[in-house]
């Protein structure tokens, strides 16, 4: 099977980036460095990819140049085992300049969008659709998810 790995494009904050990463997720770590050859775009030396691990997923990281941004259209969705989890993500992952936005999603300080979610949320969201209609009414109500909150919604 191919391994599939998701690449980050940065303007020129690839390493920053991974290292900030790597420092938030337990169990991960910076596995390797690439500098800019001769004959590639950029100046020769300068950082070119960076590989990661986050707590087991590799993940790429490449100083493209300005011309991408991110989007919403693409994030990682970090699944939490309870609130003191969704708490902390919440928070290191919105550290020195991240923007919160709704229903669990935020930005980090280099405009990457995370999914800060309750592992239970796949089950509270299905099945019996007056129950799962609940928590959704509750989870679009909020911007850091209160699983609690949640739940009783859910179970009103």
């Amino acid at each position: 099977m191919p391994r599939i790995t998701p690449m980050l494009w940065f303007d020129d904050q690839a390493e920053q980036a991974a290292r900030f990463y790597v420092s938030v997720f337990p169990n991960s770590r910076i596995t390797h460095v690439a500098k800019r050859p001769a004959n590639a775009p950029g100046e020769t030396g300068d950082v070119m990819v960076v590989y990661f691990e986050l707590d087991g997923q590799t993940v790429c990281a490449l100083n493209g140049g300005p011309m991408f941004k991110f989007s919403e259209a693409t994030s990682f969705v970090v699944e939490c085992k309870d609130q003191t989890e969704i708490d902390y993500y919440w928070d290191a992952l919105r550290a020195d300049g991240g923007e919160e936005s709704m229903c669990g999603w935020l930005k980090d300080r280099f405009g990457f969008s995370w999914q800060v979610t309750p592992a239970t949320i796949p089950d509270l969201l299905s099945g019996d659709p007056v129950r799962a209609g609940k928590a959704m009414g509750a989870v679009m109500a909020m911007r850091k998810l209160d699983l609690a909150a949640i739940e009783a919604a859910a179970n009103a």
